[in-house]
C-alpha cells in the first residue's frame, strides 16, 4: 500500500461490502476497555479512512452508539465490526481484517496503552499513548477542527 491507498473489503457473510477511498496504511491498536470487549478480548487493530467511504449491504449494517462522539458498526447477519465513526467528522477506523488486501500495512501507534491488560504485549516498536494522552490528542483535533 502507498501512503494512502484505495481499498475493499466484507464482512464474514459477504452481506455487507465496503470500499475507502482513503486508506491511511499506518496501522494502530487501541486497549480501551470497550475495544477489548468488542474485539473478543483483545486490541482493536484499525486503519483510518476519513470519510469517503461507501457501503453495499447497508440494510445489513447494525449500529450502536458507545459513547457521545462515537458509533461502532457491524453486520446484522454475521456480526463482523466493520468499523469504529466519529459523528462529529463521519471519520471511519475500520478493521484492518475487514480489507482484501492488506499488503504493505505497519503498525505504528498503541493507544490508552494503559489500559491494556497483561495477557497479551506486541513485540513492535510503536508510538504508546496513555488513555488521557489520547482523549487529550482527540480533544485537541476537534477543537482544530471548530477553529
Amino acid at each position: 500500500m502507498s501512503e494512502t491507498t484505495h481499498a475493499k473489503g466484507r464482512c464474514l457473510c459477504g452481506a455487507v461490502e465496503i470500499e475507502a477511498k482513503t486508506v491511511n496504511p499506518r496501522m494502530h491498536a487501541c486497549h480501551c476497555g470497550m475495544c477489548r470487549k468488542w474485539g473478543s478480548g483483545g486490541p482493536f487493530l484499525a486503519l483510518s479512512c476519513g470519510a469517503d467511504i461507501a457501503f453495499e449491504g447497508e440494510e445489513n449494517i447494525s449500529v450502536y452508539e458507545s459513547s457521545a462522539w462515537a458509533e461502532r458498526g457491524f453486520c446484522g447477519k454475521c456480526g463482523t465490526h466493520l468499523f469504529y465513526r466519529i459523528k462529529e467528522t463521519m471519520n471511519y477506523e475500520v478493521p484492518v481484517g475487514v480489507f482484501d488486501d492488506i499488503s504493505g500495512i505497519t503498525f505504528e501507534q498503541q493507544i490508552c496503552i494503559d489500559r491494556k491488560p497483561d495477557y497479551y504485549d506486541f513485540a513492535d516498536r510503536t508510538t504508546k499513548l496513555t488513555e488521557a494522552e489520547t482523549f487529550a490528542m482527540f480533544a485537541s483535533q476537534q477543537e482544530e477542527q471548530n477553529s
